[in-house]
């Protein structure tokens, strides 16, 4: 399973990348109608105090020039205006940007939902929940608050050159030096940045990957004493990552200093003609500060403008790889075909499967089946024969790459998915329980009906077990019900099969890993399902399937015989000799196989 994000192409332009971004961050109009017209408000009150200061130092110390209140009174009026105008602003924007994210993060999850089944063999856990949660999240809150910059601070910069400009247009032209100079700055410094930062993305998943790998292997890893190789795993990875953000930091921390040496430099020359200027064309001391106090001011909206091509470059490809994965992620598509309930007639024809990437090695190669409502058919054989590709093509977990699958007569590709797998209740070896109440685990997609899930649970021999749970149906089983023993966790899968009383059965190894008591539990739970149901049974353990119907014993993609356990121990073939190798009814395994193969 590959831990990385999905790949990516050349960056976009930044316009375009912006203008993928909007369909999702576009929010409504008005809000941002009002969050641009107040961060304008609030910037044009920027070159209003470098204003009050000429009059005050050119009149305001002459007696009855200047009202003693005048002054006072226009600094808290403005102090007023620009505090409540960035208010509305940040609180507008800030609102786009959480919709947006909490629109995004509904896709990617629905996304997940439908999505391909190939998807879940190319990316780990780890590295989709990254990308829905943080990935998305973090985009989010880096882009409001560049958006919450660029919007105060770029109209105030622009409010002051116009100041400026109204000042002293001469002067004012030696400040458009920093603009070519700070462009030219922010292009290099944030295409190195956007590099460094899918590197990151990448590198992060990996790390997420061993955590998670660790923490799911944790007995493995204790049991083998391998706590020290995983330990330098992680240290190397770790490694890796810490290189990446000193990189990223080195990039980032450049563009401050080398931002204030332009505007070091012009602010020199600014002070130096202005000064040249008082002498030569009697320049007040008053217009003299009031030009220097607006230039002052332009350094630090600049300085932080200067900053935000960091943020910006992170949230962008944070959010980019939200995008990617909503765009590029194809859903399960399936025909128009639906039936509320099959009669369970199941029908395979010349049917193969390969392995991934692989056209010569074939999971199944050319099996052709009929399975009549109401049939119990086992399937027994060494692993890799083929038996839980053949049971998963019927829900279209699996796809067949040549051949029909057919339920009722209609092939499964022309079902609508819903419908399809609405006809099917599965029951396998790995059961997942979501962490939420009993009841709900039961009455799992379906309304909560509490009689019917008792009865289930009764039907499952589990009533017992759940009368002493501290609330009964609605406890918290935590996660994937740990808390339960095996058997209690096979049996709740089949109360929740039992709810979802489905036409055709899947047993997937339903009873591989359990001792005889717990087996004989889940048996005894099983027969009450199987009843009245098509029942497709994948079995190691012998003694679990000489009551089926039929029986198929598959090898190498296979079915190499078919019959009931009395027919397949007349015609002494291999599942004669498998049962005889596993100890009249035991479990199968590859080397039994083998020696009953070559027997």
């Amino acid at each position: 399973m590959q831990s990385s994000a999905p790949e990516t192409s050349a960056p976009l332009p930044l316009k375009r990348r912006l203008g993928r971004l909007m369909v999702w961050f576009g929010g409504s109009r008005k809000w941002w109608v009002l969050g641009v017209f107040t961060a304008m408000l609030a910037a044009l009150t920027e070159p209003l105090m470098p204003a009050l200061m000429k009059p005050l130092l050119d009149r305001g110390f002459t007696k009855g020039q200047l009202a003693l209140w005048m002054v006072p009174a226009a600094i808290i009026l403005l102090f007023a205006v620009r505090g409540v105008a960035q208010f509305v602003s940040q609180y507008a924007l800030a609102r786009i940007a959480n919709e947006g994210m909490q629109r995004m993060r509904r896709v990617l999850f629905e996304r997940l939902l439908s999505a391909e089944l190939a998807l879940f063999s190319r990316q780990s856990a780890s590295a989709l929940s990254n990308t829905v949660v943080y990935e998305v999240q973090t985009g989010g809150v880096l882009l409001v608050q560049a958006l919450l910059s660029l919007s105060r601070d770029g109209f105030t910069v622009i409010a002051l050159l116009f100041y400026l400009l109204y000042l002293n247009w001469k002067l004012t032209l030696v400040v458009a030096v920093l603009v070519p100079g700070v462009s030219w700055i922010m292009k290099l410094l944030s295409k190195r940045l956007y590099h460094l930062t899918k590197q990151g993305q990448a590198a992060t998943d990996e790390l997420a990957y061993v955590v998670e790998e660790n923490v799911l292997a944790h007995r493995m890893v204790r049991l083998h004493g391998a706590q020290a190789s995983q330990a330098e795993r992680f240290e190397a990875l770790s490694h890796s990552l810490n290189r990446l953000a000193v990189k990223s930091t080195i990039a980032s921390a450049a563009m401050t200093p080398l931002t204030q040496l332009f505007a070091a430099v012009a602010l020199s020359v600014v002070v130096m003609i202005a000064l040249w200027q008082s002498g030569e064309q009697g320049l007040t001391v008053g217009g003299f500060v009031a030009y220097i106090t607006a230039m002052l001011m332009l350094i630090a909206p600049i300085r932080r403008l200067a900053d935000m091509a960091n943020p910006i470059t992170r949230g962008l490809a944070a959010l980019e790889r939200g995008v990617d994965l909503i765009d590029r992620t194809p859903t399960e598509s399936g025909g128009g075909f639906s039936q509320p309930r099959a009669n369970g007639h199941i029908e395979l024809r010349n049917v193969r499967v390969n392995y991934r990437g692989d056209s010569e090695s074939r999971a199944l190669d050319g099996v052709t089946l009929t399975i009549q409502p109401g049939e119990v058919v086992a399937f027994v054989g060494p692993s890799g024969s083929g038996k839980s590709t053949l049971v998963n093509l019927l829900p279209r977990f699996v796809l067949p790459s040549a051949g029909q699958v057919l339920v009722d007569g209609t092939d499964v590709a022309q079902w609508q998915l819903s419908s399809l797998r609405s006809q099917f209740a599965l029951v396998s070896q790995d059961v997942v329980m979501l962490n939420d109440t009993l009841a709900a685990n039961v009455a799992l997609g379906q309304d909560i009906d509490r009689e019917r899930v008792a009865q289930c649970v009764q039907a499952a021999n589990l009533a017992d077990h759940v009368a002493r749970l501290p609330q009964g149906i609605d406890t918290l089983l935590g996660h994937n019900a740990t808390q339960l023993s095996g058997g209690q966790r096979q049996r709740l899968a089949i109360a929740r099969a039992l709810y979802r009383d489905a036409p055709v059965l899947l047993l997937d190894e339903a009873t591989s890993a359990l001792d005889a008591e717990s087996e004989r539990q889940v048996q005894e739970a099983l027969q009450r399902l199987m009843q009245g149901r098509t029942t497709l049974i994948v079995a190691h353990r012998l003694s679990t399937i000489q009551h089926a119907d039929r029986i198929m014993v598959m090898e190498h993609g296979h079915i190499v015989e078919q019959g009931s356990h009395a027919q397949l121990m007349a015609q002494d073939g291999l599942y004669a000799r498998l049962q005889r190798h596993a100890g009249g009814g035991g479990r199968v395994n590859d080397d039994a196989t083998a020696e009953a193969a070559s027997g």
